[in-house]
């Protein structure tokens, strides 16, 4: 069976600040990509075809802290991750909580001001 979601783009108002954002909350690094030669983006660290994502700068797709709820894996290091996200710009909304037999997130606002959930089984 396919993952029912195969792909997320997050709005970023400044790319570069967002790839150093993105780089330092998953502790990989985020390329930076062209698809023609106006069209740059992040992209987010996946292996093979696994889903990912990543970051965009378009005109009609903006951050914001309402609507959809992406969840990131930082699998193990859910504690770092935060920590990345308060030294780079971003807000911790929930700190590190349960959620129920699924492991453990913390909600955060990443430094283009998107709502974010970072997720670890332990």
């Amino acid at each position: 069976m396919n993952n029912t979601i195969c792909w997320t783009d997050i709005p970023v108002t400044d790319l570069d600040r967002a790839i150093v954002f993105y780089s330092a909350v998953l502790g990989t690094q985020v390329t930076k990509e062209m698809a023609g030669p106006d069209c740059a983006f992040g992209l987010l660290p996946h292996a093979e075809n696994n889903v990912s994502g990543c970051l965009t700068a378009m005109d009609d797709n903006k951050p914001s802290q309402n609507g959809p709820l992406v969840y990131l894996s930082v699998e193990g290091r859910l504690d770092a991750a935060t920590d990345a996200v308060k030294a780079n710009g971003g807000k911790v909304l929930a700190e590190k909580h349960q959620i129920g037999p699924y492991g453990f997130r913390a909600v955060i606002l990443d430094s283009e001001g998107n709502r974010i959930a970072l997720h670890s089984l332990s």
